[in-house]
């Protein structure tokens, strides 16, 4: 039955070839041809030792009897310097097996200790990189699993605490309009009611906005792609905005290159991904500024979508992090989870997302996605 080939994890170097059974069968295979070298040169050396000293014999031999008792005084010296040399070469070629078998199994007992310490949940295990070729680029690529992991596990850690720190504020706020209202302190009428429930619907858009963000990260974000207009895209993004825009005194604005092509792309998730970005513009961008979103003709099966903003800019130091998740500032409104979804999203696509900005400039959100074929 024929192996089916395992998906390349995530964590495995580019620059090195899965799966690592490749690299154990060639490993076998370079220190079977090298230890098959070393009993080949011993042999071939003691034959050729045994085979002088029997010419030299050979050569001393005579028929008069007077020759043997020099022939026995040369022969000895000579016997003892073959033994000599053979065991020489043996000691020799022992060792030299010792130090290659030395250099396999020191390297692999290493990973082996990592790999234990790793399972018990040390993340910080690591393996020395030392040993044949072979063994080096197996604990080179062990140590990429281990930091991996070691990222992942802290990010669960911190996941967990971003989400209890997000959850706490309208859980408090529910269970005190609650209260109040069952001991008597706040009538219960609907001006409360609405409070708490406007409470459940933000935990209920966190909640929702986690597991899209989850789902991305995994992988696992189901796609129904399809060929969409990218000006179609915008221009319904813009309507839907068109009346918070207007409140706040923005102008709100979309354009698309004519001759672009459609998109390749799960529209529903792009409009959410673009909804993202028009509400953090809006709440930046000051009354009297504007907001334009446009399409355009990008790499090759590429398109760009942008969305400018004439907002007070980002700080540099602030640019590096806001895709990250739960990243906020002071002066940031909302659960710091939007512009991570609208990149776990894109990423999803195979597309790409990138923001370029400074302070006093304005915001440019520039989204890449392929086009249909």
């Amino acid at each position: 039955m024929t192996e089916q080939p395992r998906e390349r994890p995530p964590w495995w170097p580019d620059n090195e070839p899965f799966p690592p059974r490749q690299w154990g069968r060639a490993a076998q295979r370079t220190m079977i041809r090298r230890a098959i070298g070393f009993v080949v040169l011993l042999l071939l050396v003691t034959v050729g030792c045994v085979s002088a000293l029997w010419l030299t014999i050979f050569s001393l031999s005579g028929e008069h009897g007077e020759m043997a008792m020099g022939r026995s005084i040369i022969i000895a010296p000579i016997s003892r310097f073959v033994v000599a040399g053979v065991a020489v070469l043996v000691v020799f070629g022992v060792f030299r097996l010792v130090v290659e078998a030395r250099r396999w199994v020191r390297p692999m007992g290493d990973i082996a200790r990592a790999a234990a310490r790793l399972e018990r949940g040390d993340y910080r295990a690591r393996a020395t990189e030392g040993g044949a070729r072979e063994s080096r680029r197996l604990a080179r690529a062990f140590n990429a699993m281990a930091e991996r992991l070691e990222s992942n596990a802290e990010q669960r850690r911190q996941l967990l605490a971003d989400v209890t720190h997000e959850l706490r504020t309208p859980l408090t706020i529910l269970q005190g309009q609650l209260e109040g209202q069952l001991d008597g302190v706040y009538a219960r009428d609907d001006a409360h009611l609405e409070t708490a429930l406007e409470q459940t619907r933000v935990m209920a858009r966190l909640i929702e906005d986690l597991r899209t963000l989850s789902l991305s990260e995994a992988g696992a974000l189901q796609l129904e792609r399809q060929s969409v207009e990218a000006g179609e895209l915008l221009s319904d993004c813009v309507a839907a905005f068109a009346g918070q825009a207007a409140q706040a005194g923005i102008t709100l604005s979309a354009s698309a290159q004519v001759d672009i092509q459609p998109l390749d792309v799960d529209g529903v998730r792009i409009r959410q991904v673009l909804d993202n970005l028009v509400a953090n513009a809006l709440r930046y961008t000051p009354q009297g500024g504007s907001i334009t979103l446009h399409a355009s003709r990008g790499g090759d099966g590429e398109a760009q979508l942008t969305v400018m903003d004439t907002g007070p800019g980002i700080a540099p130091d602030r640019l590096a992090r806001i895709f990250d998740r739960f990243y906020k500032d002071d002066t940031s409104r909302g659960s710091g989870l939007g512009l991570a979804i609208a990149k776990g999203l894109v990423d999803a696509h195979g597309g790409r997302i990138s923001a370029s900005s400074a302070p006093g400039q304005g915001t440019t959100m520039t989204i890449s996605l392929p086009l249909a074929r």
